[in-house]
């Protein structure tokens, strides 16, 4: 494991987002200004990132750029794309975190060009089978002592087919996780079921449940149901990445619905107009609380190093904050802090 550093160093693939470069430079330079022990070490086409940074205020002492002429765009295929372009910005800056240029790694880019270049050039954690994409998603409750709204869930996406041993990594990982970036002490965790009875669920979530009753290092609660993943009731809820990607973009649908029906209702109606402005404090309550952009991106857990996959559609805030959740899990040790837990 890498010991902890004074100084962080995030390398970001600039390209690739679906913003362009220009968003990712502005986050970098965001970032050179908001954080002294952060520096960002800019992965991309040179001439275009020097040409952003030129138009930007940033603290040029805190900044540096590594050329990389290609880049993998979000259409292509990741394992043929990354064949055809080992100089991608993505593959390099996996590349230079591997050799210690860095210690974690910011993609907007393609998700699976980046978890196969983390594959190549990272390794697993000691204990960890397989990698596990975590996202965060906004629920009714509060946790931690930042008063955080946002429950994690993995895998999204990373491993389709989990066995029991991969489902109980999963479940240590995002415990450390939560703990340290919500600095939430003793965060819960649940295996998503059928059924909240111990023998509901396949054979490897069941057999999963058995093990984790049994690790008393962890805050295991048993298993939840689908109804319970917006309630909030658990801090981190543990899935195979076929049916967390499936509540992912479930999810996803519903927010988009309810603000379709909401703008519909306002068009039509005098009534729902009034109502809507009434509530707008409220309503601006609720968007500040529930904002992805602050919490950056979602981390790629289960290597020996850190990769944070941002949104495509993130801009320069969400771009910054993402260096931010990636330096502080670097502080925090996470790998460390998993590899613990993992013995335990």
């Amino acid at each position: 494991m890498v010991g902890k550093p004074q100084h962080i160093t995030i390398a970001f693939d600039v390209m690739g987002s679906d913003h362009g470069p220009l968003e990712v430079v502005r986050g970098a330079a965001q970032l050179s200004l908001e954080s002294p022990h952060i520096h960002a070490l800019l992965v991309g086409d040179r001439p275009v990132i020097d040409e952003a940074l030129a138009s930007i205020k940033h603290n040029g002492e805190r900044i540096s750029v590594h050329h990389a002429g290609d880049f993998v765009g979000m259409d292509e295929k990741p394992g043929e794309a990354l064949a055809r372009k080992p100089e991608s910005s993505v593959a390099v800056a996996a590349r230079l975190v591997a050799e210690g240029e860095a210690h974690a790694l910011v993609s907007a880019g393609n998700t699976g060009a980046g978890v196969l270049a983390c594959k190549r050039h990272f390794q697993l954690i000691p204990g960890v089978r397989r990698a596990a994409l975590a996202t965060v998603y906004p629920t009714r409750g509060v946790r931690g002592a930042k008063q955080d709204p946002f429950s994690l869930i993995l895998d999204v996406g990373a491993t389709v087919e989990a066995t029991a041993e991969d489902l109980v990594a999963f479940a240590v990982m995002g415990s450390a996780y939560a703990r340290i970036i919500s600095r939430n002490e003793r965060p819960k965790v649940a295996l998503l079921s059928n059924g909240v009875e111990p023998q509901k669920g396949p054979p490897r979530v069941v057999e999963a449940h058995q093990r984790l009753s049994q690790m008393s290092g962890l805050n295991f609660t048993g298993n939840v149901e689908g109804i319970d993943i917006p309630r909030g009731t658990v801090d981190v809820i543990v899935t195979d990445g076929f049916v967390g990607n499936v509540c992912l973009k479930m999810l996803e649908g519903v927010h988009d619905t309810v603000m379709e029906l909401a703008q519909y209702a306002y068009k039509e109606s005098l009534r729902w107009r009034a109502g809507l402005a009434m509530l707008s404090s409220g309503i601006e309550r609720l968007k500040d609380i529930t904002d992805w952009e602050q919490y950056g991106g979602a981390p790629i857990l289960g290597f020996d190093r850190i990769f944070i996959k941002a949104h495509g559609r993130s801009k320069a805030r969400a771009i910054a904050n993402a260096g931010k959740v990636a330096a502080k899990a670097v502080a925090n040790e996470l790998g460390t802090a998993i590899q613990e837990g993992l013995a335990k």
